[in-house]
């Protein structure tokens, strides 16, 4: 595998979208390689990157992810093929189920049957994505006679988000590689071998490099509440073996009783799964999720008490 790269999570929420200009020229004179965007209940995964693509052409730019419901297939095909040759050769695809969450309470869409409608998604865009005729039945979905209107010259890889073995298994044998988020740098060990020699994994990894532990462990257990109390996280960590260490926050938020729940995850759990403490301390931190197989971090500023542009200058590979 090539040097491993680092990227950095966009949009930032402090600014609006059309002030980003500096900020992602910045990341570029600091050393990242990569952007990576998200979709969930902010910006959508393709805006921030077509903004970067034109503003940045040094970086590489990825979404992870995109939910593999929320589009259907022909304008799932039609986006990725929009920023592929706005991007020709920058642009990685992430796609991936989603969550009950986003998919079936946020966009009445039934969240049904997510393994295969990912995998019938991927098999989709790798034929669309080439300018074929598109006649395809699958389990979750009937095209007929789709074609890309524009042909592209580099197909994006896509890589499929996964938490546990079916879907990282998927990754590795469908997709070009995995992404992965809310794990610990141990974690790494368990997940990576699962995608497969010669993948590209790509690791969301929280970071807030601030020295005051506890602030950052008080806010931190309800980002971890918000994520690990939805049931496809709520699986992986079961998998992952910390499920004694959750049972406690699982028992009390299923009763209702937010504040006891939150009370209920230990500081190890915080301590694993974002990383903090001063900036070289989080470099080193960063360093292991490498070393156990990640090859693109791409980190979140959580903005726990600190200014996320120094965080995000701090941070840097050339600080």
């Amino acid at each position: 595998m090539a040097e491993p790269r680092y990227g950095m999570t966009i949009p930032f929420d402090h600014v609006p979208l059309h002030e980003h200009r500096p900020y992602l020229e910045e990341l570029v004179d600091l050393g990242y390689t990569d952007v990576w965007s998200s979709e969930a209940n902010g910006t959508d995964g393709f805006t921030p990157l077509a903004m970067a693509a034109a503003w940045t052409p040094a970086l590489r730019l990825g979404v992870a992810i995109i939910p593999a419901f929320t589009r259907g297939p022909a304008i799932m095909a039609q986006s990725a093929a929009a920023m592929a040759e706005a991007a020709p050769g920058r642009f990685a695809l992430g796609i991936g189920t989603s969550s009950n969450v986003i998919v079936e309470r946020w966009n009445g869409i039934p969240f049904e049957d997510p393994y295969h409608r990912t995998a019938d998604m991927v098999r989709f865009l790798r034929q669309a994505l080439t300018g074929e005729k598109v006649d395809m039945e699958c389990r979750s979905f009937t095209v007929k006679g789709f074609r890309l209107g524009r042909r592209i010259e580099t197909p994006p890889p896509i890589l499929v988000a996964g938490l546990r073995p079916g879907m990282l298994r998927m990754a590795g044998r469908l997709g070009d590689g995995a992404i992965i988020n809310w794990l610990s740098a141990e974690d790494v060990k368990q997940v990576a071998p699962e995608v497969g020699e010669g993948k590209e994994i790509v690791a969301r990894i929280f970071v807030c490099p601030s020295e005051d532990a506890e602030t950052v462990r008080n806010m931190g257990r309800m980002a971890v509440a918000a994520y690990l109390n939805v049931p496809v996280y709520a699986a992986f960590h079961e998998w992952l073996g910390r499920g004694d260490q959750l049972k406690g926050m699982w028992d009390a938020w299923t009763a209702g009783d937010r504040k006891a729940a939150l009370a209920a995850i230990p500081d190890q759990v915080v301590d694993d799964l974002i990383v903090h403490g001063s900036p070289d301390e989080c470099r080193r931190h960063i360093a292991r999720y490498v070393a156990n197989g990640v090859t693109t971090p791409a980190l979140n500023i959580l903005p726990f008490g600190i200014d996320v542009r120094q965080a995000v200058q701090a941070l840097a590979p050339q600080a």
